[in-house]
């Protein structure tokens, strides 16, 4: 008998603020190359690829839908549907979601839902793992994969079994969830051995997980199955019906349907993982000798540091530095005692409150034809790099109180100004009037970066009337 095909449900939402000044609202940690050349997004799709795995499917936001699409394509891996959360509530409908989704296809089919910021090294250890959870899956239970604890952790929630788990992998039965506990309690629970770290990863069929939602959390049942059923398409993407989907709570799976439930089985998994929660998390995972070094970043004479640069051309230098993380990024530099990275959260709520930019805008604006930073901003002029993906278009516009000026320094740009259509190569510029429909297109292979003068009385991005769009932005 051919083993079932699972269907990996990759969640790609939320903020990654306690990884700022890297990881922000408008570019969240799970779209960025932390560890290594792909991105966490990128890594947890290719780990769930393969022989036994159906297409993805992707639950997101709006702003990061191209992102997705975008960062698939690069790995050459093509979704089986990416939804499109009008709002984002946490794992329970998030995941109700997909159910209901791949319900309509294969009732009984398995789906591995698992987050797409985790670190997961050993991609065999974690393939045997998940099949040891298949059989119990098959047969209706709700398998969850908790980690076998290696320090005490207080930034993680734990499962608790009736025994320590010992070095198998087969499934056993749930005692109970426990909430992020102190650091007394941590070390208790790391010596009685019982306790596994919740990863947040799942396996069962989309039937069994449907049922419980039905009997554990029907309010939320009912709104987010009106989502999907009212759910319309867009350009590949499908949209959850934003007015039903209003009515269902902001509470994640644990709480939702987990806890209350009593078909509940674990998988002890005993290879590398992190969640990356922290800065002192990405330190464990990519330090050598004590030190983790990135981008043009010089350490002398220091110890469990953490350093990095992500400004090209910018060097970051240490000397003599202890459990010290230090991050610079174009806009904002993060530096903190190691023990301390968990606060990062409580720092950019404070900068929000100062209404700082920086708090939740990437430096790097991302769309869906590629992206552009801002380089120098005056009193009436801004300077900025476009980089243009190949085949991508800009949509038709105009501006009401800014001209722009136009030099390609890679590539070839086709241009259209009002009604006149030109190529401008590499070296050469053009001129956009105030006021002047126009659009910007990459014809070629290869990114197209030009640099972008605007001179006017305003300058915001939302000084932009779409006349088209491929993209179907308004």
């Amino acid at each position: 008998m051919e083993p079932q095909t699972i269907t990996p449900v990759i969640l790609c939402g939320g903020s990654g603020t306690r990884l700022w000044p890297l990881s922000r609202k408008s570019y969240p940690k799970q779209f960025a190359p932390l560890i290594g050349s792909t991105s966490l997004f990128q890594a947890s799709v290719k780990r769930l690829n393969g022989a036994r795995y159906a297409a993805p499917v992707v639950v997101t936001g709006d702003s990061f839908r191209f992102t997705v699409v975008q960062q698939l394509d690069e790995i050459g891996i093509d979704p089986g549907a990416v939804l499109i959360e009008p709002t984002g509530k946490d794992t329970g409908p998030a995941i109700l979601a997909a159910a209901l989704h791949i319900s309509e296809t294969n009732p009984k089919g398995l789906m591995l839902v698992a987050p797409s910021d985790h670190v997961i090294p050993d991609d065999d250890a974690f393939s045997n793992a998940i099949s040891s959870a298949v059989p119990a899956a098959e047969t209706g239970d709700l398998v969850t994969f908790g980690i076998k604890p290696d320090r005490p952790e207080t930034g993680y929630g734990y499962l608790q079994l009736e025994r320590a788990p010992g070095n198998t992998q087969e499934p056993r039965p749930l005692k109970s969830f426990v909430e992020k506990p102190n650091a007394t309690e941590a070390a208790t629970m790391l010596a009685e051995g019982c306790y596994l770290w919740n990863a947040g990863i799942f396996l069962f069929s989309a039937q069994t997980i449907l049922d419980a939602y039905r009997a554990n959390a029907p309010d939320m049942y009912a709104a987010v199955n009106a989502a999907v059923n009212e759910a319309k398409p867009d350009l590949g993407f499908l949209r959850l019906a934003p007015e039903p989907w209003t009515a269902a709570p902001s509470i994640s799976i644990d709480y939702a349907v987990m806890e209350k439930a009593d078909n509940l089985s674990v998988v002890p998994y005993a290879g590398r993982w992190s969640d990356l929660g922290d800065w002192a998390a990405v330190w464990r995972e990519t330090e050598t000798k004590g030190l983790s070094l990135s981008g043009a970043a010089t350490a002398i004479d220091c110890e469990n540091t953490l350093l990095r640069s992500e400004v090209e051309g910018q060097a970051i230098v240490a000397i003599g530095l202890d459990d010290i993380v230090a991050v610079a990024m174009p806009d904002a530099v993060l530096v903190s005692h190691k023990s301390r990275t968990q606060d990062v959260k409580s720092a950019v709520r404070i900068l929000k409150k100062n209404h700082a930019p920086q708090a939740e805008r990437f430096p790097k604006d991302h769309r869906p034809w590629g992206w552009f930073e801002s380089l120098a901003m005056g009193d009436r002029f801004q300077v900025k790099r476009i980089v243009v993906n190949p085949g991508a278009s800009l949509s038709l516009q105009s501006h009401h109180h800014r001209s722009e000026h136009w030099i390609v320094v890679q590539g070839t740009a086709k241009v259209s100004i009002n009604d006149s259509i030109r190529l401008v190569s590499e070296n050469q510029s053009i001129y956009v009037p105030l006021g002047a429909q126009h659009r910007l297109e990459n014809p070629g292979k290869l990114h197209m970066i030009l640099i972008e003068v605007q001179t006017g009385g305003y300058l915001g991005e939302d000084d932009i009337i779409r006349h088209e769009d491929v993209y179907a932005r308004t």
